[in-house]
């Protein structure tokens, strides 16, 4: 056992046990945060439009401060990139995560002084929890990658801005620089195919301990390890055993995973994004996240059903109940105020307050009023690939409303890996997973305003195919589980795609 794998033993359990204290306190804790927060911008502009000087309770807040989309407070992030001071958060920001917006082309989602430091601080806290619950430090001893957005950085209005994942790669301590992966070299390379290349060339030889990513992106890199050696990645590296993701469900990938590694590794998942981190798992006997209640943040929920009316139940964290799926609200120290995020979330605990990420409000189906989601497809797929051993690399969903024969179903455009031995029997799987979780599905079904889904393979290849189609080949880009139109069904089509 090295040094740092030693030491850090005795300080993860020091984090741990300070963090008790926020996790036992949780609503006391965001109480403090609200207050903290409106306190410190009362004299920005967006606090004065808004009256904070007169907001002394969570109530006050709501009736100040309607929820907010990007396209609400454009106005205000362009007074920023014209160089206005005290906009939306004290001073300027010094830095804008950019993001791909649906209807405002990029968004310039700011990141303060104040909140910098804390996604950092979760991401750390991440490992020490995961070092503490499980008892295992060596990978700290040994090469550690982290597949991420190029960390060369733009200027806008005078602000430095970028991917998220290459902001943050200027922060990785410096006690860890030596063991970080892949080089500056290759993490600046703009083409995914040419990068990941590369970075299988870097890494081949090295003692890779800790592999960090979207669970698509590392994929495609495990299958280029194994391609270019004939081994499995746990032959080409012995003590590999952690896995860190964040930003989709691992759980349809895990099948595939564990038959390009040759063994189960352990993993952790992260919730970050441009506008904070969250949650992260912090118990390796759980599949849940602990939420991260003294970040910077205050929360707020909204039942997801309400999220389009225009007076919405909002709910602060002491009133939220479990398996609710609710629309995630954000107010924080970089100046977003009622922001909606775009995702949905579960409670899957309330002491501690625990969640599941379930989707983006976005993505869902619900053409004939069945309300599908994104944790009930990726659950229907999850537990199908445990039954049959089948593995896929990626999938999408759509409703197919005008069918040339019969009655409307949805579509599930799927690339295998392992094609299961009986598609038929596949699907049956699947469906039965989708009446039991979702009553509405099952009505229609029973009815008969609906036939069951329809499975279609996808060639090999075709995802990344539509991807690279789109000029989201890579990157922080990930495609959408299932949507309410066939815009990525048709192309698949139109591209010829499905492996007929």
């Amino acid at each position: 056992m090295g040094l740092k794998s030693l030491l850090a033993k005795p300080y993860a359990k020091y984090i741990v046990k300070k963090n008790e204290k926020w996790i036992k306190e949780p609503v006391k804790t965001q109480q403090k945060t609200f207050r903290k927060l409106i306190s410190a911008a009362e004299q920005t502009k967006f606090g004065k439009d808004h009256h904070f000087e007169n907001i002394t309770s969570y109530e006050d807040f709501k009736k100040n401060v309607p929820i907010k989309t990007y396209e609400d407070i454009k106005e205000y992030i362009e007074k920023i990139i014209n160089g206005e001071y005290n906009v939306l958060w004290k001073g300027r920001p010094i830095y804008f995560a950019k993001t791909s917006g649906t209807t405002s082309g990029a968004k310039y989602i700011p990141i303060s002084k104040e909140s910098m430091p804390y996604h950092i601080k979760a991401a750390k806290h991440a490992l020490l929890h995961y070092i503490y619950d499980s008892g295992k430090s060596d990978f700290l001893d040994g090469k550690m990658i982290f597949l991420q957005g190029s960390p060369i950085l733009q200027e806008v209005g005078g602000i430095k801005t970028g991917r998220l994942s290459g902001i943050v790669a200027h922060f990785v301590p410096s006690y860890l620089q030596k063991n970080r992966m892949p080089s500056w070299e290759a993490n600046i390379i703009q083409d995914w195919d040419t990068k990941v290349n590369r970075i299988v060339e870097e890494t081949l030889e090295e003692d890779m301990r800790l592999i960090s990513g979207i669970p698509s992106w590392v994929q495609t890199y495990f299958e280029k390890l194994v391609k270019e050696t004939e081994k499995t990645v746990g032959e080409i590296f012995p003590n590999y055993n952690l896995f860190v993701y964040g930003g989709l469900n691992f759980a349809p990938y895990r099948n595939k995973f564990k038959e390009l590694i040759g063994r189960q590794v352990d993993s952790i998942e992260l919730y970050p994004a441009s506008e904070g981190f969250f949650a992260y798992q912090d118990q390796q006997d759980r599949d849940d996240m602990l939420l991260l209640v003294d970040s910077g943040i205050f929360y707020e929920f909204v039942p997801a059903e309400e999220i389009f009316n225009e007076n919405p139940t909002r709910l602060s964290l002491a009133d939220v109940k479990t398996n609710v799926n609710y629309a995630l609200i954000l107010n924080t120290n970089a100046g977003l105020w009622a922001y909606n995020i775009g995702d949905t979330i579960m409670f899957t605990s309330t002491n501690p307050y625990r969640i599941k990420v379930t989707g983006r409000i976005k993505h869902f189906i619900s053409a004939f009023g069945e309300h599908v989601i994104a944790k009930e497809v990726e659950t229907a797929i999850k537990e199908a690939l445990e039954q049959t051993g089948a593995s896929i690399s990626e999938f999408t969903v759509a409703p197919q409303i005008t069918p040339k024969e019969g009655l409307p179903y949805h579509e599930w455009l799927i690339e295998f890996e392992n094609m299961p031995e009986d598609l038929d029997a596949f699907a049956q799987n699947i469906e039965n997973s989708m009446l039991a979780q979702n009553p509405y599905y099952k009505d229609l079904i029973d009815g008969k305003v609906l036939r069951a889904l329809k499975i279609t393979p996808i060639k090999k290849g075709g995802f990344d195919t539509y991807m690279y189609s789109i000029g989201k080949l890579g990157g922080q880009n990930k495609l959408p589980r299932l949507s309410d139109n066939r815009k990525i069904a048709d192309a698949l089509y139109k591209f010829n795609l499905i492996d007929k």
